[in-house]
């Protein structure tokens, strides 16, 4: 396992950041680790980077212990903090420089990161010059540097135009053939579009750990119907399969149905049994977030 979280409980003093988390990540996994603000994700990768120290259980990463082996743990992570702390003021090559002698690493691997993270183009120029596409891939190739077996990247999009957005989605696809990434985000299309798995956390616990091909897979499936007048949502509650209804505003509904099956004809006749009529009738997939929405609301 390249991360391995058991029980991890966290209180800054009246408040449980964290309670008794667990989960696995393994080698080669690129895992979407996601939550509201105030979750507590930032929490736990500074737990798993050794900055914070766990209240109770244990985290491990690559088999080293955060607590007992933190020289270690920090070599085998690189870590992209949500703010990426930079010197504006230093080269590019000047500031991977400077980070090759913290890791104690042969600056020969310098070149090798510019290429990797596409920063040829720039890697003359100060940082400050830099666009903020550019300035989180002087921050990658920093991670990048000492050559870790996990990335830790937290909201590495942030800011980004959609340019910038498509280029840094690339790099950590690439990336992450080779490395096993955990990444926060707010974005779930960024999710969606990189990672093979999600972790999402509310209020500091748990909440689902699954497969993105499970989700695609799920055999549920939400109708969206507006109707010409409001209708209690226990007579909808009558059509077969019916799993769930949601009133998301006047007269529209979201219905969820434990079927694979298209629902919008049954839908269509109950609105006319009903002497209802359909203003609008639409299916939605279950996806990424409508599954967040459904587990932190």
């Amino acid at each position: 396992m390249s991360i391995t979280v058991q029980n991890i409980t966290k209180t800054f003093g009246s408040q449980k950041a964290l309670n008794n988390v667990s989960f696995t990540i393994n080698k080669g996994e690129v895992v979407g680790f996601l939550g509201p603000n105030g979750a507590g994700k930032s929490t736990m990768m500074r737990i798993l980077t050794t900055f914070y120290k766990a209240d109770n259980g244990k985290a491990a990463v690559n088999g080293f212990d955060v607590l007992e082996a933190e020289k270690n743990v920090q070599k085998s992570i690189g870590y992209l903090p949500e703010h990426n702390p930079l010197y504006l003021e230093m080269y590019v090559k000047e500031y991977l420089a400077f980070n090759a002698d913290v890791y104690k690493v042969d600056k020969s691997k310098i070149n090798n990161v510019i290429e990797q993270t596409g920063l040829s183009p720039e890697a003359h120029k100060k940082i400050g010059q830099l666009s903020k596409g550019y300035r989180q891939r002087v921050g990658l190739a920093a991670a990048l540097l000492h050559d870790p077996e996990v990335l830790i990247l937290d909201e590495p999009t942030t800011g980004l135009d959609p340019n910038q957005l498509i280029e840094i989605r690339k790099l950590i696809r690439e990336i992450g053939k080779e490395k096993t990434i955990l990444l926060s985000t707010h974005i779930m299309k960024e999710v969606e579009a990189v990672c093979d798995r999600v972790i999402i956390i509310n209020k500091g616990e748990l909440v689902a750990d699954k497969k993105l091909e499970e989700l695609r897979e799920a055999k549920e499936q939400i109708i969206e119907v507006e109707f010409d007048y409001r209708v209690e949502e226990q007579l909808l509650q009558q059509m077969p399969n019916v799993s769930k209804v949601k009133n998301t505003g006047g007269f529209v509904y979201e219905i969820a149905f434990n079927t694979s099956k298209d629902m919008r004809p049954v839908v269509f006749d109950f609105a006319h049994d009903n002497k209802l009529k359909t203003l609008q009738l639409s299916r939605k997939n279950k996806n990424l977030e409508s599954l967040f929405t459904e587990l932190t609301s």
